[in-house]
């Protein structure tokens, strides 16, 4: 029998002193001293731990009549600047509709549009008015778009919650999967996530006239907006304000919103730092309207409409308004995570408890348990002493499955433990391979040594071509995989590579071990 060499003897008990503390923080609570890298306990799945499972629908097509209607703002700057006056400006879903006053300006008119629209199909004018609609593709692609920066926002929002492991994935074309382990207040998620948080900063029309415009006579290029509710003798009203349809500055210019207190009014508030575009912004407009006022807009509601005293270029304001703690540290959270780019609504709803969680830990754990018990029971009659090899490799291979999963922060899941359990079978599987290698080595007239050195080199080629295809399907299951899917993948390429290890190197080295210093053996117990 060729020699086994020490370094890998040596590699062998490295790899099983760091399995075994790496294992260690799930079993029990591991002193100050030990590494940090080998200190945290495996993470557990929705379906493990409890918490909350959402799916969201995004109305896409809130998105593009929004991105429609921000295309009014660079159509009215475009026309004014060519100095072709309009009479009206407005959108109809997909469709952007300009009415020029004068018809002599209409070839002008048409040639500024299709220069500066070029996501939009320009249709000829029918009196006086132009018909642009966005183009099919741009709208998939706006939708898509979505789609995917609410997933990130909706992200930013649950880690601020301080959970771990929160699942947050794309479903078919405008749906977005949510689970959040651990979390049992479905109504403050819910509340959280599904917050458009849309924040806006206009001027204040100081020269309108507001009763006019209550009236129905609202002046060109302005918007009626409302503060919030208030009881005034019993009755509640809100505040209505004439401002500029142009917004000075949005959220999203926004780098860090923080809970601070109203020096004012000694009450809760969130203080905003803007980035340095919009603090370059915020600057040239307190600058350019001091004595004037600009209006405060969260989520369509006028938060407040403070006059400009001087000018500001700190980059920063703050949104006050009777918050309470939790209020004003969920406002900060969801300005500091951005805006939703479209509202979204909550289609399905579960909650699991943390005892339904905790049945499926004890259902999963015995079924690992009695399958381990069997597959040693099986090898140890089956393949005698040789079977004892392999359910020391197989015992190894779970310990160094626990400390992998514990270390790269991975996070079990039901279908997880269906992957540890099939597993054992292919770790199992392997050793069979070659174990049955040895006996026909043995059948055919070999000696006991050559039988084990051919039955190992014969079956190696088998063993390898066998996990890898098995280790793509699991890279493949990850990759396009959602949710319990990805678990599955986790643990079963974790549990592949561990197996690869144990099932060739180490039963390898205990047989070598075992047959080092004896010069003749007449006989194996296979």
């Amino acid at each position: 029998m060729q020699t086994f060499p020490r370094w890998k003897i040596w590699l062998i008990l490295a790899v099983l002193a760091v399995s075994l503390m790496g294992s260690l923080p799930n079993i029990t609570t591991v002193p100050s001293w030990w590494p940090s890298a080998l200190s945290k306990p495996m993470s557990l799945g929705l379906d493990l731990k409890g918490g909350i499972h959402l799916v969201l629908d995004v109305d896409v097509d809130k998105a593009v009549s929004h991105s429609v209607e921000e295309d009014i703002d660079t159509a009215r700057q475009t026309l004014r600047k060519a100095k072709i006056r309009y009479r009206a400006l407005n959108n109809d879903g997909m469709n952007l509709n300009i009415t020029i006053k004068k018809a002599t300006d209409l070839a002008a008119a048409e040639a500024l549009l299709k220069e500066t629209f070029l996501n939009y199909e320009l249709s000829p004018a029918v009196e006086n008015r132009f018909t642009l609609t966005l183009k099919d593709s741009v709208a998939q692609e706006t939708k898509k778009f979505a789609v995917d920066q609410a997933i990130e926002v909706i992200r930013g929002r649950i880690d601020a919650l301080g959970t771990t492991e929160p699942v947050i994935v794309k479903q078919g074309t405008h749906r977005i999967l949510v689970q959040i382990p651990g979390y049992e207040d479905s109504a403050h998620a819910k509340q959280l996530i599904g917050r458009t948080a849309e924040l806006q900063f206009k001027l204040v029309d100081e020269k309108g006239d507001l009763d006019k415009a209550m009236s129905g006579s609202i002046p060109a290029g302005d918007i009626i907006m409302y503060g919030p509710a208030k009881i005034v003798n019993g009755q509640s009203k809100r505040q209505p304000y004439l401002l500029k349809k142009h917004t000075e500055l949005s959220g999203s210019e926004i780098s860090d919103a923080r809970v601070s207190i109203d020096s004012r009014f000694n009450e809760y508030a969130v203080t905003l730092k803007f980035n340095s575009k919009g603090s370059r912004r915020f600057d040239k407009l307190t600058a350019a309207h001091v004595g004037e006022r600009f209006a405060i807009i969260l989520e369509g509601i006028v938060n407040s409409a403070p006059v400009i005293r001087e000018r500001i270029s700190g980059g920063s304001a703050q949104i006050s308004g009777s918050f309470s703690p939790a209020e004003a540290h969920d406002l900060a959270i969801i300005l500091r995570a951005g805006a939703l780019p479209a509202p979204v609504k909550v289609v399905e709803e579960r909650s699991i408890g943390p005892s339904l969680g905790q049945d499926s830990i004890d259902q999963g754990m015995n079924s690992i348990i009695i399958g381990i018990v069997l597959v040693l029971l099986f090898m140890g009659i089956y393949y005698r002493m040789f079977g004892m090899v392999a359910n020391v490799a197989l015992l190894f291979n779970m310990v160094l499955i626990l400390a992998i999963m514990s270390m790269i922060g991975g996070t079990l899941t039901l279908p997880g433990i269906a992957g540890i359990v099939l597993t054992i079978g292919m770790a199992v599987d392997a050793n069979v391979l070659i174990f049955e290698r040895i006996r026909e080595e043995l059948f055919i007239g070999k000696t006991p040594l050559a039988a084990i050195d051919g039955g190992y080199n014969k079956a190696f080629s088998t063993i390898i071509d066998a996990n890898i295809t098995t280790l793509i399907a699991a890279i493949v299951l990850f990759q396009f995989g959602s949710g319990p899917v990805k678990g599955f993948a986790i643990t079963l390429s974790v549990g592949i590579l561990a197996s690869m290890f144990t099932a060739i190197t180490v039963t390898r080295a205990i047989i070598a071990m075992s047959t080092e210093r004896r010069s003749r053996i007449e006989k194996l117990s296979i």
